[in-house]
């Protein structure tokens, strides 16, 4: 059976530290993990993930990143890979944003930082529940 991996997009350092860590005690070594600081290098990560038969199940992205937004990287990455299951992590993602995101990328969950590790870890057990 192929390695299931969990993506998480931010473009600060110190969010994707405490994604790793609050994640990594919740999972251990049960999926692969795999973190960008940006969009464009998310795509890159998910294309060489795909090459390599790893599938990534579900991405953690934060909305506002510079060059490219989270609603579009969730929406691109939708068209191509509609089941990974998408979870936007934003303090200051718009309504219109987020509705977008749900209509076009079938997002499905926002949470709002600073989140709750409670939150976050029951938000990802959720979604593995909808494949």
């Amino acid at each position: 059976m192929p390695k299931k991996a969990i993506l998480c997009v931010d473009d600060e350092k110190i969010v994707l530290d405490s994604l790793r860590v609050q994640i990594k005690n919740r999972f251990g070594n049960q999926y692969q993990y795999e973190f960008a600081e940006s969009a464009d290098e998310a795509l890159e990560v998910i294309e060489e993930l795909n090459e390599d038969g790893v599938e990534i199940f579900m991405i953690v992205s934060d909305w506002l990143m510079p060059h490219m937004k989270g609603d579009e990287l969730l929406i691109q990455v939708h068209e191509k890979f509609p089941k990974i299951v998408k979870v936007m992590l934003t303090g200051q993602a718009d309504a219109d944003a987020v509705e977008r995101t749900q209509k076009e990328a079938n997002l499905y969950r926002c949470l709002n930082k600073p989140w709750a590790e409670e939150t976050l870890i029951e938000t990802i057990e959720s979604g593995m529940d909808t494949l």
